[in-house]
C-alpha cells in the first residue's frame, strides 16, 4: 500500500510543532535513566528509532525531585549539572531527524525507596512501604520542581515535556478519592483533588513557553474498583481542564499498576481500550493519542479510520522493531518484527534492576555494540534447525553478506514458537514468525524444509561454518505404565494431534505446564468476540464473569512451594489468576509411582493416592537435541551451538534469539 494512502502517514500539528506522521514512541523505563555516564547508550537507542521514522519519542520517566524517583538510583532532573548528559540524547535524536520529549514522572507511593511521599499516608498494595503524606508547603514546592525540571529539559534540547499523570503515579494519587483523603484545599472534592495536576500543568507551561510541546499523559480509565478511581465523566472533565491550562496533546494511559485487570500483556486483545480513548477525543479539541496493545500497522490504521484517536503511541513495538514506522509507511508492514507482548526482556528486566532489552530483538540498548556491519569475508553457512534461534542466526549472517541455508526437519519454520502461538493470548507469536519468514526471503536465505541432514551432507556441500540450532525434545515420563495411551506429550496437545479428555492431569508446572493448562481450560462463550470475552472475564465495564472450565484439570509438580514462581514478573499474576478462575487444581510435592487402569499413582506428604484421568499430559522439561555436535566436529567442521541444542532446561526463547544474534554478528 503506498504511504500516501495511509492515515498514519498524514502530518499533524501539535501546538507549534508539525509532526510528519501519527506515530509516537511512548515512554518506557530503560534502566539507564539514573546512569548519566551511560547516556551515550541511551542516545544510540533513541537515535535508532528516530532513523526508523517515528515522529516523536518520549523518554523514560525522570522525577522532578529526589523524593519522586522510582528507585534508590537518582533518576531525576533538577540541576544544570545534569543537562550536558541529556544533550547527548537530544543531539543524537535531532541529527537522526527525530523529536523527543522528556517525561516528568513523580512516582509517589509507587517509588521503591525509603523516602516515598504521597497525598495521604496510604500504602499501595504493590509496595511494602507506606508513604509519608506531603505537607502543603511540600506540595507547592513539588509544583515548582516540575516547572524547574521542565525548564532544564528545554535547555537540554528536548522538544518539550510530558507530564506523567496516569497509571497510578503521584498525580493519579492526588486525583483518586481512595488515595487522597486530605481535608485541605488539595483534597475532598474533585476540583480540589485536581488542583495539584492542574497547577503542575500551568507551572510547566509557563516554564517552557509556547513553542515546545506539552504532553499530558492522562488515564483514559483507571480500572479500579467502583469509587476508588475517577469515573468516566470525571476523566472527561479533567481532560478539558488540562487543555484549558495549556496542554498541547493528550497521550493516554490505561489503568493503575495495582489494577487487577491486564492492560499490556499478550492476554489483552489488540487495541482493547480504544472506546475510552475515543470519549476523550470527542471531548477536547487538542489531539489525543491512543495506546495499549497496539502493535500492528493495521490496528493503528483501523482506529485512526474510526476516528478513535488522532495519533498512536506505542513503546514495546519500537523495541521489537526500531524501523516499524518506516516499514509501515513504505508498504512493508508485513516485515515488521512484531512485539509479542511477553514483557520478558523489557518490563521484567526493569523490575529486576536490569537494563531493558527485547526478546525478539536483543540488539535493544546494544545498538552501538552490535551494529550489524557487512562482512568483508563472505562464507557459505548452514543453519541446522529453523526455530527462533536458527532464524535469528540466519537473518544476522545473511544480512551481513553471507550465503546462508537453513535446514529444518519439520515442514515449517518456527519450532516451539508454533506451539506457543496456539496458547490463548499468544497469537502474536505466529505473526512474529510470519514476519521472520518474509525477512528471510528478503535476505535471500535458502530454506530447506523437511530436511534431516548429516555431518557428511554438510561436509560434501562445502559449508564453512555450521550453526547448530536443532532445539530440544520433550523429556519423557519414566515410571511404570508411562507407555499407556492416555499419556501424551505437550507437543501433541498444543499441535492438535491429540485432544485432551474431560479429566486431565498435567505433570510439570513450569511455563509450558501453565500454558497447557490454560490451553485446555480456555473456552470463549458462544457469540462473543475476543474483546467481549476479555471484558466479561476481567469485569471491564461489567461484573466479572470468568467462563467455566469445560474440563477438570489438575497440575502436579515434584517440588515444594507455590506454583508459577518461574513465570514472568510482570505477567505471571495474570496466568495464575486465569487458572484460578478456571478452577485448575494444583498439587505440590508429588512423587510419581506408576500408571495403570485406575489412573496415576502418586505419593503426596507420605500418603499414597490414585488420581484417575482420561489424559495425562507430560510437561516435565526438555533435553537438548545435540546428537550432531560430535559428528560435525569429527568431520572437521566449524560448529557453533545455540538455543535449545546448547542448553535445554526451561525453554528460553530470550536466550535462544540472543545467541542467534550473537553468533551471526561475529561470523
Amino acid at each position: 500500500m503506498p504511504s500516501q494512502n495511509l492515515l498514519a502517514s498524514a502530518p499533524i500539528q501539535i501546538g507549534a510543532v508539525k509532526l510528519s506522521n501519527r506515530y509516537i514512541m511512548g515512554s518506557m523505563h530503560t534502566g539507564l535513566e539514573s546512569e548519566l555516564d551511560r547516556f551515550d547508550e541511551l542516545a544510540d537507542y533513541y537515535a535508532e528509532r528516530a532513523r526508523g521514522g517515528v515522529s516523536l519519542m518520549v523518554t523514560g520517566g525522570f522525577s522532578p525531585n529526589f523524593a519522586g524517583r522510582m528507585k534508590y538510583e537518582p533518576s531525576f532532573l533538577n540541576s544544570h549539572e545534569q543537562v550536558e548528559a541529556h544533550k547527548k540524547i537530544t543531539s543524537a535524536v535531532h541529527e537522526a531527524g527525530g523529536r523527543i520529549l522528556l517525561q516528568l514522572l513523580h512516582a509517589g507511593r509507587y517509588g521503591y525507596h525509603a523516602e516515598i511521599v504521597a497525598p495521604s499516608a496510604i500504602k499501595s498494595p504493590i509496595n511494602r512501604d507506606e508513604p509519608r503524606a506531603l505537607s502543603d508547603e511540600e506540595i507547592r514546592q513539588t509544583i515548582q520542581d516540575y516547572a524547574r525540571s521542565a525548564e532544564l529539559a528545554i535547555s537540554a534540547g528536548y522538544d518539550g515535556v510530558e507530564i506523567m499523570a496516569s497509571e497510578g503515579y503521584l498525580i493519579s494519587q492526588f486525583l483518586a478519592p481512595t488515595t487522597n483523603v486530605r481535608e485541605d484545599e488539595w483534597g475532598g472534592s474533585l476540583e480540589n483533588r485536581a488542583r495539584f495536576p492542574l497547577e503542575v500543568v500551568k507551572a510547566v507551561k509557563e516554564a517552557i513557553g509556547p513553542g515546545p510541546i506539552l504532553s499530558y499523559r492522562i488515564s483514559a480509565t483507571d480500572l479500579l474498583e467502583d469509587g476508588d478511581g475517577l469515573e468516566d465523566n470525571e476523566i472527561i472533565w479533567l481532560a478539558k481542564k488540562v487543555e484549558e491550562n495549556g496542554a498541547n496533546v493528550l497521550c493516554t494511559g490505561i489503568g493503575w499498576h495495582e489494577s487487577q485487570v491486564p492492560t499490556i500483556s499478550a492476554a489483552v486483545p489488540h487495541a482493547a481500550f480504544t472506546c475510552y480513548i475515543q470519549r476523550l477525543k470527542e471531548s477536547v479539541s487538542i489531539p489525543v493519542a491512543a495506546s495499549n496493545r497496539i502493535n500492528l500497522p493495521s490496528v493503528a490504521e483501523d482506529l485512526l479510520a474510526k476516528g478513535q484517536a488522532d495519533l498512536v503511541t506505542m513503546a514495546r513495538p519500537f523495541l521489537a522493531d526500531p524501523f516499524f514506522v518506516q516499514k509501515a509507511l513504505n508498504g512493508n508492514g508485513d516485515r515488521i518484527s512484531v512485539c509479542i507482548g511477553c514483557n520478558q526482556a523489557c518490563l521484567d528486566h526493569y523490575f529486576t534492576d536490569q537494563v531493558i532489552s527485547c526478546l525478539v530483538n536483543p540488539r535493544v540498548m546494544k545498538e552501538a555494540a552490535i551494529p550489524g556491519h557487512k562482512t568483508t569475508n563472505p562464507k557459505k553457512i548452514a543453519v541446522i534447525g529453523g526455530g527462533v534461534a536458527g532464524i535469528a542466526a540466519a537473518l544476522e549472517t545473511a544480512q551481513r553478506g553471507h550465503n546462508v541455508t537453513i535446514f529444518e526437519a519439520d515442514d515449517k519454520l518456527g519450532g516451539q514458537f508454533n506451539l506457543a502461538a496456539k496458547v490463548p493470548g499468544k497469537s502474536d507469536y505466529g505473526l512474529f514468525l510470519d514476519a521472520c519468514i518474509r525477512q528471510l526471503e528478503d535476505a535471500d536465505v535458502k530454506v530447506e524444509l523437511g530436511s534431516r541432514v548429516t555431518a557428511s551432507d554438510m561436509f560434501d556441500q562445502g559449508f564453512e561454518d555450521i550453526i547448530l540450532s536443532s532445539g530440544i525434545r520433550p523429556r519423557e515420563l519414566d515410571i511404570p505404565g508411562s507407555d499407556d495411551p492416555r499419556v501424551v506429550g505437550y507437543t501433541d496437545i498444543l499441535s492438535g494431534r491429540k485432544v485432551a479428555g474431560d479429566n486431565v492431569i498435567i505433570i510439570g508446572a513450569g511455563g509450558i505446564g501453565h500454558d497447557v493448562a490454560l490451553f485446555i481450560s480456555h473456552s470463549r462463550p458462544d457469540g462473543l468476540s475476543e474483546l467481549e470475552a476479555f471484558e466479561k472475564h476481567w469485569g471491564i465495564g461489567r461484573a466479572r464473569e470468568p467462563e467455566e472450565n469445560p474440563r477438570t484439570v489438575t497440575m502436579l509438580k515434584r517440588s515444594e512451594g507455590r506454583f508459577g514462581t518461574t513465570l514472568g514478573k510482570s505477567t505471571g499474576w495474570i496466568l495464575r489468576q486465569e487458572l484460578r478462575d478456571y478452577n485448575v487444581q494444583q498439587i505440590q510435592g508429588v512423587t510419581y509411582l506408576k500408571i495403570d487402569q485406575e489412573g496415576l499413582h502418586v505419593e503426596v506428604d507420605g500418603k499414597a493416592e490414585i488420581l484417575p484421568a482420561d489424559t495425562i499430559i507430560v510437561c516435565a522439561g526438555q533435553v537438548s537435541e545435540d546428537s550432531l555436535i560430535t559428528p560435525l566436529e569429527e568431520a572437521g567442521l566449524s560448529v557453533h551451538v545455540i538455543g535449545g541444542a546448547k542448553l535445554a532446561g526451561e525453554l528460553d526463547a530470550k536466550r535462544a534469539i540472543q545467541e542467534g544474534l550473537r553468533v551471526g554478528s561475529v561470523l
